[in-house]
């Protein structure tokens, strides 16, 4: 069989690799390479070190409004599509990218598979939710992370070819980990110590365009005596600069630049807390057994926030304050799968 998948955004690179090392034993497979996230630190870093097949096609889109991305996405996806007729679409996740190549499938009944379908966050303020859904709607597969997102798609009466895998970045996490406590040295490289510090990542649009949000967020890490790292996100740093914000007024705050995923995961795992408004990396922090503190109102993997292993703080000053200088000691369960999520998705489309 052939299958194009479509790639656009760092989470969506490390969900794609187990799945197409599964993919290319049997099937012929071509990525579409959008240029959602560009910046070499956010991309190419990705492909090489998960050994990723370089994209058949780069598009090349980069930032822009919702609109105008998704559009440019669509129209080019379109065009391979009808070159290429591909047997099956590949999407991960919620990006626009996920969106354009579901709808330019659809649209040419080429049946869309969705890795990582049925989340929400019942939040539709935020771009993600409506992609999700979006894609959800136009999907003929859909390979769910947890029984919380068959849940969700039974209550959309979404119920055809939904099948609980578990979850793809797991696999990738239990695939790298190893890798990335032989090889990285990232903590040498920053002088850092394990449990010694907290990681930061802030990307979101919702806090990061927002300048109060932000603003709050700041001023929580500025009230955090211990030791805080940062790899700061490229559209994050620009935002902070049109505000006029400066990070190195902030005591104890260690700002790097973007890492590649072994780096990411070396520093995940050897955090004492994540700080984070992600979704992939709240995913990370579990899997590692990591407390988490999620500076957002609410989260699309709900089951992390059982036994206090991710607490939601939204953007309030003390709130985030608070969770980070908690004493937690959260349990931790197999609500993800076993790391054979990509395998799973392979057979059940050969059947």
């Amino acid at each position: 069989m052939k299958f194009i998948t479509v790639l656009g955004a760092r989470p969506q690179f490390i969900k794609a690799a187990p799945v197409s090392r599964e993919l290319r034993k049997e099937h012929e497979e071509l990525i579409i390479h959008t240029g959602q996230h560009y910046d070499a630190n956010m991309s190419d870093i990705f492909f090489e070190e998960l050994h990723i097949p370089k994209p058949d096609f780069h598009l090349g889109v980069g930032s822009g409004s919702h609109g105008k991305q998704t559009g440019d996405m669509l129209a080019q996806i379109e065009e391979i599509l009808l070159a290429e007729k591909p047997d099956y679409l590949l999407v991960y996740g919620d990006t626009n990218s996920t969106l354009a190549g579901a709808l330019a499938a659809a649209k040419l009944h080429i049946p869309v598979v969705h890795i990582e379908a049925g989340l929400r966050s019942f939040n539709k303020k935020m771009p993600e939710e409506i992609n999700r859904i979006m894609t959800d709607h136009v999907s003929e597969y859909l390979f769910c992370p947890t029984d919380t997102a068959i849940e969700n798609l039974t209550n959309e009466n979404i119920t055809h070819n939904v099948i609980n895998v578990g979850d793809v970045m797991y696999d990738a996490v239990v695939y790298n980990k190893k890798l990335a406590n032989e090889g990285s040295e990232i903590l040498t490289k920053h002088g850092l110590e394990s449990k010694q510090y907290h990681l930061i990542t802030i990307h979101r649009a919702e806090n990061t365009d927002d300048e109060q949000k932000i603003n709050n967020i700041l001023e929580a890490f500025n009230k955090i005596d211990e030791l805080k790292v940062w790899p700061i996100h490229p559209r994050t740093k620009h935002k902070l600069e049109s505000y006029g914000l400066k990070l190195d007024e902030i005591p104890n705050l260690k700002v790097i630049e973007p890492v590649g995923y072994l780096d990411m995961l070396t520093l995940e795992s050897n955090a004492k807390k994540i700080i984070t408004d992600s979704g992939g990396v709240q995913k990370e922090a579990y899997f590692m057994e990591v407390p988490c503190v999620t500076v957002r109102e609410q989260t699309e993997w709900v089951e992390t926030l059982e036994g206090e292993a991710n607490i939601l703080v939204g953007t309030d000053v003390n709130k985030i304050i608070e969770a980070v200088n908690k004493e937690v000691s959260p349990s931790y369960k197999l609500v993800f799968g076993d790391g054979n999520a990509s395998r799973k998705i392979v057979e059940a489309i050969r059947k």
